[in-house]
Parts: structure tokens; sequence; C-alpha cells
């Protein structure tokens, strides 16, 4: 999907000046960063398609009688690959490349798991590409996870023997660094061979596989020492949750710990991501320490703020030393005396507090984030889920409630596959024990009727729908909101799927909330500002708003409109960008943590928790009292918790 939504720069390094020897004088790998995901799939198809497209020029120059070996092309799965493949699939029906002369090796497989079931490896990379294109049967390779335990040992030395060059190896990467599934302490030189999974890695696969207890044990994986052997390769990576492991591959130290790490030492390795796995990177994250930079007033506050941390002192304590000493002698430069800095950021960052998110009524809003009119104002949550607007900014959706505002909110979509089948029999049977219909053994019998892979039964799913409702309504009702009036269920149609893996974007989408738009008129819109994985819910969903605002801004009411962004359970926005501080009182945290509460299906036993083990609420309350610490650190006022917002429009 070509991705239009983006954060908006502010400052930076001014790359156009800066020799590339200089901007990557950092890194230890060649790294291309692109805008976003979609143009790097077209670099990283532009390499695929112009090594193939030579190696059937240089095959047709040769003596007909000489036996021409097919290009040799190793491939990922998972969700970083789906854009190239789109791509791949496209220039191939549009007759710029064919696969006739192509070998696939695949990089992995789950082990025991047959070739049929969805989660494997096998049916992915054929429903997503191969089936799509005229690569012929006997050039795929891919592990076979059927294959007798008795018996493993010996098919993958015959896989390793078979792959005797690859000429172009297409990977991504795990977030421990892994690559397939070698895992960390992986051998330098280890081949093709069966691994038994860490429960991390299981933990993350398990979302696919309708939780840990289904997820394969086991995988074969090519070795380290086999994509080493790749005449050259390209690791891409998307998203803000590889901007970790990405800066560990590209600038830090070969460790074993982090596979990805050894391959500094291949000869012809390439990385390519887009600038949010990019974050971490020195040219990105302090691009001062690398050349010139547009000291930009937001920018400036990105360096300040990370000079506090450096140097571990409040903004007012800062001095010309620890400018110096830190290599931000050009802000001085640029902008004037330290002290005059200090002030101006300290006013800044101040400036960004609020108790009145959605304007303070006959105030003077000269340096408040939001202005004083119209009052009351008309608002818009979308929460991607049922229940992220509680638990990323429920103490300012209780605030904008309090103050009078005509607060909507639009759960975008029903959240069912996240409902764990035990909590669906635990609410029938509620309901049958109150005597409001029994139908207890029928969706008993649908749940054991269900098998691994499948799409989820409609029957069921409509119940999970109808609970993650109750819960969203009982959760606005709790700090005063009417559920019947305002809260919309949005049930976008690119979410129900029945797994995991949702759909395509469509204009239906687009126009479901388009009309959400133009009924309300909201004076503010919040959303879901996620930067990770492309392909995921809350990335689709941020994208689905953006493409809305599209179709609508050149109505009326878009004149007085703005848009600001939350983050969801896991990150927070940097101070550095921040637009906008509500703060949250002892009392109003409390508040905010029973309108989480409300989401019983998503406490204790929530099918796909990821590696954060904590409950939402927990999540929630240490990510705003960090963010109160943070700005207590700077020299600000100390508060219990604050919740941060961007501003994108």
């Amino acid at each position: 999907m070509n991705n239009k939504y983006k954060l908006p720069k502010d400052g930076g390094l001014i790359k156009e000046s800066a020799p590339k020897d200089i901007v990557q004088r950092y890194e230890k790998i060649p790294t291309k960063v692109f805008e976003g995901e979609y143009k790097a799939v077209k670099y990283v198809a532009d390499i695929i398609c112009r090594m193939i497209n030579n190696h059937r020029q240089n095959a047709s120059a040769r003596d007909i009688y000489e036996e021409v070996p097919p290009f040799v092309l190793g491939l990922t799965t998972g969700r970083t690959p789906l854009g190239l493949y789109n791509e791949l699939v496209r220039r191939y029906q549009a007759g710029e490349v064919s696969f006739r002369e192509v070998s696939v090796f695949s990089l992995d497989e789950f082990y025991p798991i047959r070739s049929n079931e969805p989660q494997s490896r096998n049916y992915r990379i054929h429903d997503e590409f191969l089936k799509h294109v005229d690569i012929l049967p006997e050039n795929i390779h891919i592990p076979d996870g059927t294959i007798p335990q008795s018996e493993v040992s010996d098919y993958c030395a015959a896989y390793e023997k078979s792959i005797r060059k690859i000429d172009l190896m297409i990977i991504g990467v795990g977030e421990q660094g892994q690559i397939g599934f070698n895992e960390a302490g992986s051998y330098v030189k280890s081949q093709t061979r069966l691994v038994e999974l860490s429960y991390n890695s299981r933990k993350v696969q398990a979302e696919q596989f309708g939780g840990i207890d289904h997820t394969p044990k086991m995988a074969i994986t090519m070795g380290l020492g086999t994509v080493m052997r790749a005449d050259r390769i390209v690791l891409m990576a998307w998203g803000d949750d590889k901007a970790n492991v990405v800066q560990k591959i590209v600038e830090g130290d070969i460790d074993d710990m982090i596979p990805a790490s050894h391959l500094q030492e291949h000869p012809a390795m390439e990385v390519v991501i887009d600038e949010n796995a990019a974050q971490n990177l020195t040219r990105e994250l302090t691009p001062w320490l690398v050349g010139p930079c547009e000291w930009t007033p937001k920018f400036v506050r990105k360096a300040v703020v990370w000079l506090c941390g450096a140097v571990n002192k409040p903004i007012l304590k800062l001095t010309h030393k620890d400018y110096i000493e830190n290599s931000l002698g050009e802000l001085l430069e640029k902008c004037g005396s330290y002290d005059k800095i200090n002030i101006s950021v300290f006013n800044d960052l101040q400036h960004t507090i609020t108790g009145w998110p959605g304007g303070k009524p006959n105030a003077d809003d000269s340096t408040r984030p939001v202005p004083s009119q119209p009052y009351p104002k008309r608002v818009v949550i979308f929460s991607p889920h049922p229940d992220d607007d509680v638990i990323s900014m429920g103490g300012t959706f209780i605030r904008l409630v309090e103050h009078g505002h005509d607060v909507h909110v639009a759960y975008q979509t029903s959240g069912s596959v996240a409902v764990h089948d035990d909590v669906v029999l635990q609410n029938v049977d509620m309901a049958r024990e109150i005597g409001l219909g029994d139908i207890y053994a029928n969706i008993e019998s649908v749940i054991k009727s269900k098998k691994r892979g499948e799409r989820e039964p409609r029957e069921l799913l409509d119940v999970k729908a109808a609970i993650r409702r109750s819960e969203a309504r009982a959760a606005v009702r709790s700090f005063g909101l009417n559920p019947d009036t305002h809260a919309h269920f949005l049930n976008m149609p690119f979410y129900e799927t029945g797994r995991i893996r949702k759909g395509e974007l469509t204009d239906r989408d687009i126009e479901i909330i388009v009309n959400l738009l133009r009924e309300v008129k909201p004076h503010q819109i919040y959303a879901a500002g996620d930067l990770r994985d492309p392909h995921g819910t809350h990335r689709i969903c941020i994208e689905a708003i953006w493409r809305a605002l599209e179709v609508t801004r050149d109505d009326e009411w878009r004149k007085e409109c703005h848009v600001w962004l939350y983050r969801g359970a896991w990150m927070e926005w940097n101070l550095g960008v921040v637009d906008m501080a509500v703060p949250l009182s002892p009392d109003e945290l409390i508040k905010k943590r029973h309108a989480i509460y409300r989401h019983l299906s998503q406490k204790d036993i929530v099918p796909f928790q990821g590696n954060d083990t904590r409950e939402f609420w927990v999540r929630a309350e240490e990510r705003t009292q960090n963010t109160a610490m943070l700005y207590d650190r700077l020299g600000m006022a100390e508060y219990q918790a604050i919740e941060v917002f961007v501003r994108l429009i």
C-alpha cells in the first residue's frame, strides 16, 4: 500500500550540503533511508528486476549448447516483504520482468507444519507472491515442515547442498536481530538446520497461530553462513518497532546476540529502511553530530532535550560548556548565546502544557496549544480498536467530556479477533444464567469445530465483536459520555477477514470515515499516530483517516479543524516533537484506570499480548508517569502523569 500518512518534518540535517561519507560516517553497512515503505520497495524491486533481466540477457548471449543455471533469489516471508511482493507482481503483470528463469529459495519454515496451513511460510510465499507470477514449480525451494524428525537432519543437509549459489538474498530482521530463525547466539558459520524457537520468538508469532499454545516450538532455517554466501544481500525493515535493532545492526559492534550484526562483514550488503526504522541512526537521532542542520524552533527543542539527557541537567542549568562539549556549537552560532536558547526552549516546552485540551474559554490563547474559540468544540476521537481511546488518551478524553465539549468516539475496527474463546463462553453463560437466552451449547460447538489457520466462524466473530462493543460502551459511560449517541462503531471492512492478516484498505473504508466527519464536522480530531508496521491495523487506520481528510479538504468545517495524534500503548512521542501535554491528577489517573478496567476481555488472558506481559492499564499509567517525570527533569512542574500529542494539521 502506498501510505500517504507521515509526520511533518521540522528541521534536521541538511543532507544536500553534506557529502555521503559524512552523513553515513557512523554506519558500518551502506544504508538507504526512504520516506516510506512504498518508495523503499520500489528501490528494492528495481534491484531484483534489473539483476534478473541482466541475467537473462547474459544467458541469451552465451553459446546455445551451454546450460545456463537460473537466477537464484533468496526470499524471506512475514510482514516485511508484503509491499515488495505486491510491487514485483505488478511489474510482472506489466511485462517488466519474468520469473521463468528464476529459482527461489525460501529462508525458513515452521516445524512441524503442513504447506497448506495459512500460517506456514510455504503457504504465505505462494499466496502473496509465487502463484501470481510465471515461476516454474520445479524452481521453488521451501523447507518442508512435514519431514519426520528422524530424517530432518539429512533433509536440512540436502537443502543446504542444493543452495549452490544465491545471486541475491532479500531478508528482513526480527526485533532481537534474528535473520530467519537464527536466534541470538547463533554460530556465524551455521548452515540450514532445525532450531528450537525461543519463547520470545514464539510470542511474536503467536498472534497468527491463535495463541502461544498453538505456536510451533521449532523451525527449519537457513544458517547465518548460508545467508552470508549470497553474492548480494538486501535487508529491509519498516516501522519504529525496528528502529532499535536497525541501529545496532548498522552502527553497533558485531555481536553474537544480534545475529544480523554479522552482516557488517559481507562485501555486498545493503540496508533499505523507511524513516521510522531509521530514527535511532545517528544521522536521524542526533544529526548535529553528523553535519550542518536547519535549526527550526522545534528542532532546537529536540537538540536541547537530548542535551539535558546527555548531561543529566534541567534546561535552565545547561551551560555554554555543555553545548560545546556535546557538538552543539553550530546551534550556538545559529541561535545565539546558550542562556537565550535555554530560556526560549524552556518557554516553548512550558507552553505545550495545558489542562484545557479543548481550549480554555475567555482566556488569552496566544501561548496555548489550543485556541479558546469556538467553545464548546465538536471533537472526534478515533480509536483503531475498541480500547485504544481510553488506554492511550483516556485522561484527555475524560477532561474533554467534563469540560462540556461535544465529544464523539469512533471505533474503527471491531477488535473481534482479540477476544479469547473462554471469554465468549463466560459471557454467553452469564446471559443463560439470567434468562436472556441459551446459546451456550451452540457457541461451544462452534468453538470446538474451529481449525487452526481457517477463518474464524462469523457466528463466533459476531459474539466477540458484541463483547468488545459492550465494553467500549461501558468505558465511556463510566465518565459521562452517552454511548447511544456519541459512540460510533465503524466496523471498517478491511479488518473483517476473520484472520489475523487483514485485507487491503478500500474506498469503502474511506467512505465510512468521510461520512462520520461530515456528520459531526469536528473542530478537533484525535487519532492514533502509529509509526510501527505499515501493514498493521493501527497504521492502516491512520492511513484511512489521512485519506478521508484528503477527500474533505475543501469542506467548510475543515478551516477550523485540527488533528492531534496520540501514540499506542507501547511507545510515546519524543518530547522534542510534542505540541500538547495534558497533565493528569491522581484522581484523573484513577478515572482513566477504571475506564480501562471496563475492557474485561483484554485483561489477564489477552490472546495477543506480545512481549510486554503487563496489563494495558499498567502500561498506560507507567508511560504517562514516565512522561511526567521527563518534564519534571527538564525543569517543569511535577505532575502525577501527562498525556502528550503531536499536531498533524
